[in-house]
């Protein structure tokens, strides 16, 4: 692989990555509501579920996902559909302790799947392997360079974003009153969330 390609890579990357997207928007939240050690989960899913999807992506399966509309479709439905489930989930969270209850900490798994969801997703991957594997010689050296370090930036971009989440906690809690923390301000911050998470919804729909 060329120092050009590298470059290119890079640059999509990073793109890619640290653009607000679904993925940013959780862990940012996830960390602000729970904190930065229950967001970790959701963290280290996302490069790991990318990752799967790449992978397939690179052999021959995200070609079948545009090749059949159906299925292209149905993709894009389940995931307009979950996004707008977590939106409400958050939106509705209007405590630090509710946002807990209300089950806001999206699971390790959760975090997997939402990556098979994201048709934003599938288009990177079959991005990549087009521009930088596909009809290639060394197809296995280029693989094995390009994963880890996609990896690396989807897991480094969410935990900046959870780390900016964390930070914001205590403020967004509010003052104690009667062992309770007052949240107008992270009512406000998750319904803003929430609405981050509609618009990417809305968008994702007319890919």
């Amino acid at each position: 692989m060329t120092s050009a390609e590298i470059t290119a890579l890079l640059l999509l990357s990073t793109a890619a990555s640290f653009t607000p997207g679904p993925n940013t928007t959780l862990s940012t939240a996830l960390a602000a509501n729970l904190g930065l050690k229950r967001a970790m989960r959701f963290v280290v899913a996302v490069p790991i579920g990318w990752g799967l999807l790449f992978t397939l992506c690179a052999g021959g399966l995200g070609a079948l996902v545009v090749a059949v509309p159906l299925l292209r479709q149905a993709i894009q439905i389940a995931g307009v559909a979950y996004l707008l489930w977590l939106a409400y989930k958050m939106a509705s969270a209007s405590s630090l302790g509710e946002a807990d209850a209300s089950r806001l900490n999206v699971t390790f798994w959760q975090g997997v799947a939402l990556q098979f969801l994201n048709i934003k997703a599938w288009m990177l991957g079959l991005t990549v392997t087009a521009g930088w594997l596909a009809g290639r010689e060394d197809v296995l050296t280029r693989f094995a360079i390009t994963l880890p370090l996609m990896l690396a930036f989807g897991f480094f971009s969410n935990l900046l974003y959870a780390a900016m989440g964390s930070l914001l906690r205590d403020w967004l809690g509010g003052p104690v009153v009667g062992g309770v923390a007052t949240a107008r301000r992270l009512r406000w911050f998750n319904r803003g969330m929430a609405a981050v998470l509609v618009a990417t919804a809305a968008w994702m729909a007319t890919l």
